[in-house]
């Protein structure tokens, strides 16, 4: 049981630390409606930000939220191409994606950075040891359920209502009066900050930030996001939130076992695609044998 425990902690660790990116997804994807692909660069944005200011000494802390804020700042470019520059959403998202490609390597420095030696959020919760040889999982659970909860806080708001009623229904909520060009700014702000503070989080947890590393992460997002809704449903704003964490642990425990089953690792985004496929097609299916039976 203990070697079980142990072998499944590390496909938890990653499935929470990423599930913030996937809260992120979510907010973009279903909340706004709007198909954001900037995630593929906040994401190493976040990691970029963390890595090169641990490195300078800063304290780690303050090295994490400044990942958060550049994540915000990438958000807010794709929103104002969207909105002021009235560019396709998906092309905004891949204009601000490309641009990011050149920052974060401006920003690191060079392709990638190691942190193995460097004090981190998750080198300082191990010395601390309080969860014993958990510490790190319990840091990332209480992180990905405090995020949920707050954003899940802020969407039942006002201002996160209209956010909601912007994804629903654009047209009607500005006849209300509602600045939606200003509810998608904040809101796309606030979907890559939540994605960059989870690919800070990812650098210091694998010891290293690569520009590569936000390559496929809309996919393994959008997957998450799918897999969740299938396996825990989406009546609620909570309901939907507790979904989002649990399909992204859930789709980490699927990776971890085609590669225990023998798959190649380059046979990931094979099997991202083909999770994606059967989540999408599980209601399909159920109505089907409903209507046979």
């Amino acid at each position: 049981m203990a070697v079980l425990a142990a072998l499944l902690s590390g496909p938890l660790e990653q499935g929470l630390a990423y599930g913030i990116m996937v809260l992120g997804v979510y907010l973009s994807f279903r909340i706004l409606n709007f198909a954001d692909l900037t995630v593929d660069g906040s994401f190493p944005l976040g990691g970029a930000v963390a890595a090169t200011l641990v490195v300078a000494g800063v304290n780690p802390a303050l090295a994490t939220a400044a990942g958060f804020g550049a994540g915000l700042l990438a958000g807010a470019a794709t929103a104002f191409l969207a909105t002021k520059a009235r560019i396709a959403p998906l092309l905004a998202g891949i204009l601000t994606m490309t641009a990011l490609y050149s920052i974060n390597l401006r920003v690191m420095g060079r392709a990638n950075i190691q942190l193995l030696r460097q004090t981190t959020l998750v080198s300082l919760v191990q010395d601390q040891a309080l969860g014993g040889d958990y510490a790190v999982l319990l840091f990332l659970a209480v992180a990905a359920i405090a995020l949920a909860a707050v954003l899940w806080w802020f969407l039942r708001t006002s201002l996160g209502s209209a956010l909601r009623a912007v994804g629903d229904n654009e047209d009607m909520i500005r006849s209300l009066g509602v600045d939606t060009d200003l509810a998608k700014v904040l809101g796309l702000a606030l979907s890559n900050g939540l994605v960059a503070l989870s690919g800070a989080l990812v650098a210091q947890y694998q010891g290293f930030a690569d520009v590569g590393m936000g390559i496929g992460t809309i996919v393994a997002g959008l997957a998450s996001v799918i897999v969740g809704e299938v396996v825990v449903g989406e009546a609620t704003v909570g309901r939907a939130l507790a979904g989002v964490l649990a399909g992204s642990v859930i789709y980490r425990l699927a990776v971890f076992a085609a590669l225990r089953a023998g798959f190649a690792p380059t046979d990931l985004k094979l099997m991202t695609a083909l999770l994606v496929i059967l989540a999408l097609a599980t209601p399909r299916l159920k109505r089907v044998l409903r209507l046979a039976s």
